[in-house]
């Protein structure tokens, strides 16, 4: 502002010295011409924008000329007293600031709605003592204003147990079990039942036969629990759907073992979802692409594919990693060498990285 006011200043300094140098006649032909361009911006609806230098500017000439040449301003002397209060004003106005506490800093508001998030059942105080331990120092009031901003309800409305939830919470105790059918070249159909563990998708145990009755299908249930013993795995629920073929004594094996048995609804596959999405994903990689010529050469399929559905194949549910595979670390790609390994004849491929 003060070099714009400067700058103002030098200008009508050489136009003053422009102006005594012409004619009294130019001049008052000159005056006469502003009037009218004067009364004619008058006439304006818009009032014209002025800038900090130009009312400093008009204050100051004010103070030079009569007060019976005021007329010729653009503005009235009222204006030019209002223009002097509030500088005044602002002269011996403390910065202005708003009221209140100051806001938080925006890492431990996302830090507050993080807890809320991943612990629903913690209240405003327990979010506090848990800020506090982290070196945060927050009041419940702000936390409950943060939560309120994005609209997550308190702890006994967040901490409600849906299907969702329920199911995530319970998946590490939870297998589910089916069947599905494939016919093989001579239009023999082989029925295959598995089982697949809910928390990493893993298949844990696969068997075919052409006569599934009662006895065989008891029978894989004794083998899976024994898998399961050699293993040192427990599950508490076992899902499955009302399938004549899971009988009494199936059931019995798994409640000796204090397994909770769990029945779908009646036409409802969307409740046993992860088996469903496994017989999908079978059937689109593996089983449609070949012709299957008798159950020796099924089992022989489902062995080499169960192992790379479990050990290799990217599972989106698990960020893209295999079920029975940490996340490996990267190599540096200057020195990374890519290795194919074919199955079933080059219909699944499996790449690894040697250093």
């Amino acid at each position: 502002m003060l070099w714009s006011l400067a700058y103002l200043v030098v200008r009508r300094l050489f136009e003053l010295i422009v102006i005594c140098c012409r004619s009294s006649r130019s001049k008052e032909l000159e005056i006469l011409v502003l009037r009218h361009e004067l009364s004619i911006l008058r006439r304006q609806p818009r009032r014209p924008q002025l800038q900090e230098a130009d009312r400093v500017f008009l204050a100051a000439l004010s103070r030079a000329l009569p007060r019976a040449a005021w007329s010729a301003f653009s503005v009235s002397p009222r204006t030019l007293l209002r223009w002097h209060q509030r500088l005044v004003a602002r002269r011996w106005t403390y910065p202005h600031r708003r009221p209140g506490r100051p806001p938080l800093a925006r890492e431990v508001e996302a830090l507050v709605i993080r807890l809320a998030r991943e612990n629903t059942a913690w209240g405003y105080r327990r979010i506090v003592g848990e800020l506090r331990g982290l070196g945060f120092s927050v009041s419940a009031s702000s936390v409950r204003a943060i939560l309120i901003r994005h609209r997550l309800p308190p702890a006994p409305e967040r901490d409600e147990l849906s299907w969702r939830l329920f199911l995530r919470q319970q998946a590490a105790t939870m297998l589910a079990c089916d069947f599905l059918t494939v016919e093989t070249v001579w239009l023999t159909r082989i029925y295959v039942l598995f089982f697949v563990s809910l928390e990493r998708r893993r298949i844990e145990f696969v068997a075919s036969t052409s006569n599934p009755d009662g006895r065989w299908v008891a029978q894989q249930a004794r083998n899976l629990l024994m898998l399961l013993a050699d293993r040192e795995q427990s599950f508490r629920f076992l899902l499955h759907d009302r399938d004549s073929k899971f009988s009494r004594s199936f059931d019995q094996l798994f409640r000796s073992e204090d397994m909770k048995i769990i029945r779908t609804p009646i036409r409802a596959p969307n409740a046993n979802a992860y088996a469903e999405r496994w017989v999908g994903t079978l059937r689109r990689e593996c089983l449609d692409r070949i012709l299957i010529i008798n159950r020796r050469h099924l089992e022989h399929l489902l062995r080499l594919y169960t192992a790379h559905y479990n050990r290799h194949r990217p599972h989106r549910s698990l960020a893209l990693q295999p079920p029975d595979q940490q996340p490996a670390a990267a190599v540096p790609v200057p020195a990374r060498r890519i290795h194919k390994h074919e199955l079933l004849g080059g219909l699944v491929n499996e790449y690894k990285a040697a250093a």
